[in-house]
């Protein structure tokens, strides 16, 4: 144990060293978060055919199919080793996580994207009526660029924190993959 800082006898790890176990973790949320964007916008394209509904409509539901792949994407691959149902002691195959559970954190991970996605289209109303920013490049890199990463930022925290973290109501057990065979 290495003390720093903090309280005398208190863990302390460098920050490069919290990175650096963050680093699978945020490659995770980023490559779920890649096919996500990738659905998105192949579904908006898609219903914005001839004979497609409008924008709003289009968008929601694409919308709700990215958060489908992002969510199937960091359940399936960045936090599956983390933190799953503890099988009871007298099962010999693996336990699915309940579907009430797996609901409540579909729900709870959908509430999280949409409060990231209220804050990209925030930016730019910042930029364009606070700051007097209101120029097509100042909106493209208010909404895109700036936007863009507090509202990532949000959805990861939220995701790690909200939506796969331990609640308590079933037992949990740390598994690696080493352990899974």
């Amino acid at each position: 144990m290495t003390t720093g800082p903090g309280p005398p006898g208190s863990p302390y790890r460098p920050p490069g060293h919290r990175l650096r176990a963050l680093a699978p973790e945020l490659l995770g949320f980023t490559v779920a978060g890649s096919f996500a964007y990738a659905a998105d916008l192949a579904f908006f394209l898609r219903l914005r055919g001839p004979a497609g509904p409008d924008p709003f409509t289009a968008k929601s539901v694409s919308f709700l199919a990215g958060c489908t792949v992002a969510y199937a994407g960091n359940a399936i691959g960045t936090y599956r080793a983390g933190i799953r149902p503890a099988p009871p002691p007298y099962a010999g195959r693996a336990v699915r996580t309940p579907a009430p559970v797996r609901i409540r954190r579909y729900a709870v991970f959908l509430a999280v994207n949409l409060a990231g996605a209220l804050v990209q289209p925030a930016c730019p109303g910042v930029s364009r009526h606070l700051l007097g920013l209101a120029s097509a490049t100042a909106d493209t890199v208010s909404g895109v660029g700036v936007g863009m990463a507090p509202a990532t930022c949000l959805r990861f925290r939220g995701t790690r924190t909200l939506v796969f973290r331990h609640t308590g109501d079933i037992p949990v057990q740390r598994v690696s993959k080493a352990d899974e065979g």
